[in-house]
């Protein structure tokens, strides 16, 4: 099983990450981070669905996701 972390206080809510997501599964957290923007983030349900392509970690800016196998 995959694992994406993400370091929400870094993200700035560009949105690239869920953009290019294969499984559609990266959405915006409901809440804010320090920096006042809706970070990306993968709910517990649907980190079963990430096939650890690592596209979103690529595609960051920030640096900001981490993918593990």
């Amino acid at each position: 099983m995959a694992l994406v972390t993400f370091k929400e206080d870094r993200c700035k809510g560009c949105g690239l990450c869920i953009e290019v997501c294969p499984k559609k599964i990266i959405s915006f957290a409901d809440k804010l981070n320090v920096k006042g923007y809706h970070p990306a983030t993968v709910t517990e349900d649907k980190m079963t669905q990430c096939i650890a392509c690592a596209s979103c970690g690529r595609m960051c800016p920030d640096c900001v996701i981490t993918v593990e196998k």
